[in-house]
């Protein structure tokens, strides 16, 4: 980050999408002004007002807050938003569209970056332009910030920090179960999957990091041992019962093998990890998993086919802007835990992670996690070695991120696993 004084701490880019509108409304009700000077950004100054208007009546502390006015096309309107905070944290997708200039306005101006993206294509393309830039400029670039995939990956982080502290090695396994959870799905999130398929259509870069499981490690170490992503149901020994694919592996396991690297391989070049969906045992459990993984075989066969993603983008997935209900959102929940296998001295060993809200996954928990990850970075709370690059939760940020999100409400927990729990 910048040493140079910056008027704002954190701009929320998009305030007034849904993703932005919930991430304004958790920093508002967390923060006051003495500990947040924040400020919103989008391109409608008119609905920018009326969401500060909204926000300062329902927050007794924030007499006012600031707007700053911007396109995402429009990269001297960005370079100036860049230039005024220590932050920039977008909600603005499909990233594949609009995500760049602001990557590059952040870069130019030395100021630290979070977001949601799961368009890892997108994360690809930001890795390979600009990481070097972004270490020169000492610009923190976090991509994937909400529910993809700081569950995922904060939750190996820790556990592999616990590992490492109490058996004096790391777990050279990691398994990620997404338990249970409850929650809407907006036009936003629905629009950057339709953005993701099509660029694999006709991008063999895209498609190659669609397939590769080292595909966001630096370059020249795009390869290791991991098999990749789970596609077919299977028995996990590790639990003990059957589970299905995960739709959010491909995106999660990629960024944990990034921070891997990027940490300089504290968990081996041997470490392998995979997300899975936890059905049951026995026979149910088998049948089940087996509906689940075709499930998500047809869900991705119908966005990976031009004619019926389309079809779907236009008569079944929300517009962008469209998101769950305030309701819905209350009512969601999600717990992802998190399993480590190790080998110490004096035998084996099981590390059990845990991090669950109860919120909507996608946009109650996520607005917290982002609006977290800010202000990690607005703070400087970072335990990391890297001080710029195109960086993870894990890499970029660490375990103090862990703390911040105790305190916003969640449930973060990692210890030894106790098997009769």
């Amino acid at each position: 980050m910048s040493t140079i004084d910056r008027t704002h701490d954190i701009v929320v880019w998009g305030a007034t999408g849904v993703a932005g509108r919930l991430v304004a409304d958790h920093l508002t009700e967390q923060y006051t002004p003495d500990d947040l000077s924040l400020a919103l950004g989008g391109r409608d100054e008119t609905r920018l007002r009326e969401l500060e208007a909204t926000l300062v009546r329902q927050r007794s502390d924030w007499e006012e807050i600031p707007i700053l006015v911007g396109d995402a096309t429009d990269r001297e309107s960005l370079d100036a938003i860049a230039e005024a905070t220590r932050v920039v944290c977008t909600t603005v997708g499909p990233y594949t569209k609009y995500g760049t200039p602001v990557v590059e306005a952040c870069i130019s101006a030395g100021t630290d970056y979070c977001d949601l993206t799961g368009e890892i294509n997108w994360v690809r393309e930001m890795i390979d332009r600009y990481h070097d830039d972004a270490v020169n400029a000492g610009a923190r670039i976090v991509h994937s910030c909400g529910f993809d995939s700081i569950p995922a990956d904060l939750g190996t982080k820790l556990v592999q920090s616990f590992a490492i502290d109490e058996f004096g090695t790391p777990c050279e396994l990691v398994r990620i179960y997404l338990e249970d959870g409850r929650g809407g799905v907006s036009g936003g999130t629905m629009a950057s999957a339709v953005e993701l398929f099509r660029a694999a259509s006709t991008d063999p870069v895209a498609r190659q990091t669609l397939r590769n499981p080292y595909s966001l490690a630096p370059p020249g170490e795009r390869d290791g041992v991991d098999p990749g992503t789970q596609s077919l149901p299977r028995n996990d020994a590790l639990r003990g019962e059957w589970t299905a694919p995960s739709p959010m592996a491909v995106v999660n396991e990629r960024v944990i093998r990034r921070s891997n690297a990027l940490l300089g391989y504290p968990w081996g070049r041997e470490f392998e990890c995979r997300e899975s969906v936890p059905i049951g045992p026995g026979l149910v459990g088998m049948a089940g998993a087996s509906a689940v993984t075709a499930g998500v075989g047809l869900a991705t066969a119908g966005l990976a086919f031009g004619p019926t993603r389309e079809a779907l983008r236009r008569f079944v997935f929300p517009d962008p802007g469209e998101g769950p209900t305030r309701e819905e959102i209350e009512s969601g929940y999600f717990t992802v835990r998190v399993l480590g296998r190790g080998t110490a001295p004096d035998g084996p060993f099981v590390v059990e992670g845990r991090i669950g809200a109860d919120r909507d996954p996608g946009y109650g928990a996520t607005a917290k996690m982002l609006g977290e990850a800010a202000m990690c970075l607005a703070c400087e709370e970072i335990d990391s070695p890297l001080e710029g690059g195109v960086l993870t939760p894990a890499s970029g940020i660490g375990d103090p991120l862990a703390d911040r999100l105790r305190r916003a409400g969640l449930v973060v927990e990692v210890g030894e696993w106790d098997r009769t729990a």
